[in-house]
Formats: C-alpha cells, sequence, structure tokens
C-alpha cells in the first residue's frame, strides 16, 4: 500500500477507476502513514478521519455505479490549518486559536469536498503563515522529510512535509512571499503561487491580504495544474476574485517549447548563492537550452527593494486583520483580567507567539500617525515600480527563471535567534507576490548533502498555463520529481 501512495495523483485516480483499490482503502492507507510518520514529522495539527473517509465512500459508490469521477477524486489531501473545514479546529497553529472549531468552510475547502477530495487533516504551519522555517508554530515544529534535522521551509510547512512523505497525495498552502514556493523547494516538490484574485481568499485566515494567495503542493506538475483547476474560480465572497473561467491547465502541459525565450534574473544568480545552487542553476538554463529555448538575461533593478517593501506591507496589513483576535466573540481569551483593557491586552500577550508580535508592532509603527506615508505609502509606491519591472521583463521573454532560494534546508534553530537572516530567505519569492504574478517551484537536483533544490519559474499574470507547460518540459527532461524522501 505504501507503494500506492508513493504514486502520483494522476496514477492513484487510474488505480481508482481501474478497481486496483478502493477510495476508502487508499485514505485508510494515508491514515497508517500519517500514524507512522507524524510523531517524527510534526506534520499535522488535526487529524478529520470522518470527513475523509464519507467523501472516499461516495467515490467509491460512484465507481461502482460506473458514474464519471471529477477530478482528483478520492485523493488524499491535507490542507493547511488557516483554512477553515466545518467542524474542524482551525488553529493557524496559534495558542489564540487553539480551540477554534469551524463553523463554515472556505470557498477552497467547499470545492475540494464538491470534487470528492478526501481532506485526511490540517497541516501545521508558521502561526498565522508568518515564517520561512515552521519553527513558529505554537504547537510544535515540523521536520523535514529529508533531513529530521532540517526545517521544512514556511510558512507551509507541514503541507509541504504532508506530500514529501507520502502523508498526503496532494496539499492546500497559502504564499503571501513565498510560504508555498519555499517549502517546496525545501521539500523536493512542485509548490504554485496562482496569479492573485485566480483562486478565492474566503475562509483563508488574512495575513496580509493583498500578498496572500492559496495554491497547490504535489508530486507533480500534472497534479499541480489539476488541483488548481479544482480550486479555482470567481467566488463572490471575495472582492479580489477574478471573474474568470476556469481554465483546464493541464491541457497544455506538452506544447512544444522551441523557441521560447526564458529569461534569467540577474540579480537572483550574480551573489549570495550556493555553490550547489548555483550549479543546479547553470544545468537548469543548460536543460531549457537543449529544449531549444533561447537564454536572455534579464534584469529587474528593483527587485533589491522587494524585502523592505515586502515587510512594510505584509506587517501594516498583518498589525490590521490580526486587530480581531481580541478574546471578544472567539479563540482564546485571558482568565486573569480585572477590566477590559487588561483582557485585550493580556489576551494578545499570551495568545500570540514571538514573531506575530514582532509583525504586529512593526506594521502598526508603520502605519501610526506621521509615518504612514513615510513608510507604508512608500513600499505602495515602489511595489507599483517592482510590477511594471516584470512588465518590462515579459515583453522580451516568455517566463523568468531563479533559484527559488539562495541556499538548501538548513538546521532546526540555525537562524531562530537572527530575524533579518530569516527575512532574507524569501529574497527570489517575495517579489511575485508584490506584483501578483504565478510562480512555481519543481524539482532541480540535489545538494552534496542529499537535499533538494527548488528552481523557481515565473509568467505574467493569468499565463498559468504557460506556466505550466514550461515546468513540465523541465520536469520531464530529469528525474528529480520522481525521488522521494526516504523516511
Amino acid at each position: 500500500m505504501n507503494e500506492l501512495l508513493k504514486k502520483t495523483a494522476a496514477e492513484q485516480s487510474k488505480a481508482l477507476k481501474n478497481k486496483e483499490i478502493s477510495a476508502v482503502e487508499l485514505t485508510q492507507a494515508a491514515f497508517e502513514r500519517i500514524d507512522e510518520l507524524d510523531e517524527k514529522l510534526g506534520t499535522f495539527n488535526s487529524l478529520t478521519k470522518e470527513t475523509a473517509l464519507n467523501t472516499a465512500k461516495k467515490v467509491d459508490e460512484k465507481i461502482a455505479q460506473g458514474e464519471e469521477l471529477p477530478l482528483l477524486a478520492g485523493i488524499p489531501l491535507a490542507l493547511k490549518d488557516n483554512m477553515n473545514l466545518v467542524g474542524s479546529k482551525t488553529t493557524a497553529s496559534s495558542k489564540i486559536l487553539e480551540n477554534f472549531v469551524s463553523p463554515f468552510n472556505a470557498t477552497i475547502t467547499q470545492k475540494l469536498l464538491d470534487n470528492l477530495v478526501p481532506i485526511v487533516g490540517k497541516a501545521n504551519l508558521d502561526e498565522f503563515a508568518m515564517g520561512s522555517s515552521n519553527e513558529n508554530s505554537a504547537f510544535r515544529k515540523v521536520r523535514n522529510p529529508w533531513d529530521l534535522n532540517k526545517v521544512p521551509g514556511g510558512s507551509s510547512g507541514g503541507s509541504a512535509a504532508s506530500v514529501a512523505s507520502c502523508e498526503a497525495t496532494l496539499a492546500l498552502g497559502s504564499d503571501t512571499g513565498g510560504s508555498i514556493r519555499l517549502p517546496a523547494s525545501f521539500c523536493g516538490i512542485v509548490g504554485m503561487k496562482p496569479t492573485y484574485g485566480r483562486v478565492s481568499r474566503y475562509g483563508l485566515i488574512a495575513f496580509a491580504s493583498s500578498l496572500d494567495q492559496i495554491g497547490p503542493f504535489t508530486r507533480s506538475v500534472e497534479d499541480a495544474a489539476n488541483l488548481l483547476e479544482v480550486i479555482s474560480g470567481h467566488d463572490p465572497k471575495d472582492s479580489t476574485s477574478l471573474n474568470l473561467p476556469v481554465e483546464h491547465f493541464a491541457a497544455g502541459l506538452n506544447n512544444d517549447i522551441k523557441g521560447k525565450k526564458v529569461g534569467v534574473i540577474k540579480e537572483l544568480i550574480s551573489e549570495g548563492l550556493t555553490e550547489d545552487v548555483s550549479k543546479a542553476m547553470e544545468k537548469a538554463i543548460e536543460t531549457y537550452k537543449s529544449l531549444g529555448c533561447e537564454i536572455v538575461e534579464i534584469s529587474l533593478p528593483r527587485l533589491k527593494y522587494s524585502i523592505g517593501i515586502y515587510y512594510i506591507l505584509a506587517t501594516a496589513e498583518c498589525s490590521s486583520n490580526l486587530a480581531r483576535f481580541d478574546g471578544v466573540k472567539y479563540g482564546y481569551r485571558t482568565p486573569n483580567a480585572k477590566n477590559l483593557m487588561e483582557m485585550y491586552t493580556k489576551t494578545r500577550a499570551e495568545g500570540f507567539g514571538p514573531e506575530v508580535k514582532r509583525r504586529i508592532m512593526l506594521g502598526t509603527y508603520a502605519l501610526s500617525s506621521g509615518y504612514y506615508d513615510a513608510y507604508y505609502k512608500k513600499a505602495q509606491q515602489m511595489r507599483a515600480l517592482v510590477t511594471e519591472d516584470f512588465k518590462k521583463s515579459f515583453e522580451q521573454v516568455d517566463i523568468l527563471i531563479s533559484p527559488t532560494c539562495p541556499n538548501t534546508a538548513f538546521e532546526l534553530g540555525a537562524k531562530a535567534s537572527d530575524p533579518l537572516a530569516m527575512y532574507l530567505t524569501d529574497i527570489a519569492t517575495i517579489s511575485a507576490n508584490l506584483a501578483g504574478i504565478p510562480g512555481i517551484s519543481i524539482p532541480a537536483g540535489f545538494d552534496k548533502d542529499g537535499m533538494p533544490i527548488g528552481l523557481q519559474i515565473l509568467a505574467p499574470q493569468l499565463q498559468e498555463t504557460r506556466l505550466f507547460n514550461m515546468s513540465y518540459k523541465f520536469e520531464q527532461a530529469h528525474d528529480y520529481w520522481k525521488q522521494l524522501a526516504n523516511i
């Protein structure tokens, strides 16, 4: 059964349709795998066995009656624990929401249920999705399946680790500044951030509303294309949701890419890369050349400001969004308050972890009287210029490539005492969120210690089909994606 769990979603779907296995058996196998590994990995905050098995039973009934299955029906999926699933705990890995039970479904959750995708559990994350290593969870750290002494990347570390360890075949994460692509890179899987507005954010616990986007984790590009199709679409409950028809993203996977122009981002390959990541980038460039693509060096002159822009905008929006967690209507409330003001302050002091407090304070400062124009407004203006740089570059090339991260997964605790070093981990990923463009991280090799290296590919807004096509062609030229963590 473990061998079947190692298959891609496309292969598992075929096995279900051929009646080689039932959806209930596949889902139960996923739970057995979780029981075996979760103590080591810290992947899940909670499991949703009843929901998952009920969904799997519906799939088996459809198969028995000879009915056509929806896309990805019966394939086990892990849901990041900042997305609402009715009747399950949704904690955002924070003490302040430790016992919060969702009264409603997120739009993406409803889409998964409608497609009969069994949701096996809620995956651990950095508290409120704030972090790059998944060491900021209020409950426990997540470990990398390739090396238990190393981080899986954040903030969607639990989602990534669940797919990399075959506890789930699919997972959803949220990406505010790289929180899908970075863990995908560190865990040797595919992680994709769609165009802003492509996927509804209704029911996602907000961190930074102008940057957050939900996206897929999978072990193949084809599965990522199919999962994005399942969760995409306009949603009147989300005012930023784009009113566009859902595309069949997998339809163009095998299109010929001869003659396509691949832009290499000069600022992201010139300095700061480890030797192994640098070599992997050189090999990636050679791969695209061998596929008939033209390589063009592209400069994004304002990219260097991305970290500064991001940590003003993201913290300002986080400060605003997290004001709702005050102990009044839901979530944790301090038992030690003598008056209303004490109830507010003690609830938040006791309920939030250090990284969340740091970002709330930075954001509140940036929005405060006398500083708003100097920080928040200026950052928004610079964001427009970064977006302009991308627009100009896509007039010259079809896609842009870079390392997903300058380094591979680091040791647990290695950057815990240095927030700035941790923030710089996202140097390559943040700008895609500022510009609202789609990006993907796919396996592109291994370092000398056997840890995965990710290649980041970026495309213009709404060009996911092109992004998947260019990713798929690279993926099929190598067997990196077929190699699994030995755990």
